[in-house]
Parts: structure tokens; C-alpha cells; sequence
């Protein structure tokens, strides 16, 4: 729990120091593309910060394309 506390408070100093230039600047795209990415990142950490392993992006590939493999003749 503390962990994620601590990466929450990490985020929002990143959030406070981005997004004030992005807004003035009338970055909206960035600005999006920017909230995105620091989702997923901060996402990605507390699942670690709690221990659970994340699954390589091999491992999703391996996935979707071993039924193709198994129909292709050999």
C-alpha cells in the first residue's frame, strides 16, 4: 500500500511539472498522448509495486499467432 501511495505521489509532482506548459502552450494532443502513457506507467508500477508479474509483450505474440502456426501445414 505505501508503495503505491508513493508512486501516486510521484506521478502527480511529474503531472504538476508537465501539464502547465503542455495546457499553455495549447498542446492538446501531446497533452493527451501524455496522460495516456503516465496511465499505463503508473498502472504497470503498482502492479509490480504489489509483487504480480506482467506479461512480455513475446508472451502476447505467442498468444495470438500459435493457432495460426498450428494450422499451417507442416
Amino acid at each position: 500500500m505505501l508503495k503505491s501511495i508513493g508512486i501516486l505521489i510521484i506521478a502527480a509532482v511529474i503531472l504538476l511539472m508537465e501539464v502547465p506548459p503542455l495546457l499553455e502552450n495549447k498542446l492538446k494532443r501531446e497533452l493527451v498522448v501524455f496522460s495516456i502513457l503516465l496511465a499505463i506507467g503508473v498502472g504497470l508500477s503498482i502492479t509490480l509495486g504489489f509483487g504480480k508479474t506482467i506479461p512480455t509483450p513475446l508472451e502476447l505474440l505467442t498468444f495470438f499467432l500459435k493457432p495460426l502456426n498450428n494450422m499451417l501445414p507442416r
